[in-house]
């Protein structure tokens, strides 16, 4: 018979960091709202949230793995909302802050939740901040809990 590994959602005794951005701060804002509601209500006790605000996109992949390097953190969420332009900057942006979100956490072993919205217009970032597609920052969140939940348990099964 094969074994399943899974775990339960909870933030009980976890340390979980937020790094957000500043830039769209309108959209960000309820990003970081999203998650930190779902972080409570999934146990996460207040003291053990830490609310880190960068620039921008570009530069969430530095302060995310100096995070996840101290060890302190069970998982981080990264937040932010890139819209796209008439430049290639979007292009730039967004696929850099993927690139080097995911490097960290393959190079550290952290759960980092991407949070990051990559929208073509202003009224999509919206739609995917609280109103019509939910809260992109609490289902981040969600994904942060449940990936440092599984990631135990997968440690755990190997003791």
């Amino acid at each position: 018979m094969t074994s399943r590994i899974e775990a339960p959602v909870t933030g009980a005794g976890r340390r979980i960091a937020i790094i957000d951005t500043g830039w769209n701060d309108f959209i960000v804002s309820r990003l970081t709202e999203g998650a930190t509601s779902t972080l409570r209500r999934h146990g996460v006790a207040e003291d053990d949230i830490v609310h880190i605000t960068v620039p921008g996109a570009f530069e969430l992949p530095l302060a995310v793995k100096t995070a996840a390097e101290t060890g302190r953190y069970a998982a981080i969420v990264a937040l932010g909302c890139v819209i796209r332009g008439a430049t290639p900057h979007f292009d730039y942006v967004a696929g850099e802050a993927a690139k080097g979100i995911s490097s960290v956490m393959l190079t550290t072993g952290v759960p980092v939740a991407f949070g990051v919205l990559t929208t073509d217009t202003i009224e999509q970032a919206i739609e995917r901040a609280g109103t019509k597609l939910g809260n992109k920052g609490a289902e981040a969140a969600q994904v942060a809990l449940e990936m440092a939940g599984l990631i135990e348990a997968i440690k755990a099964e190997g003791a």
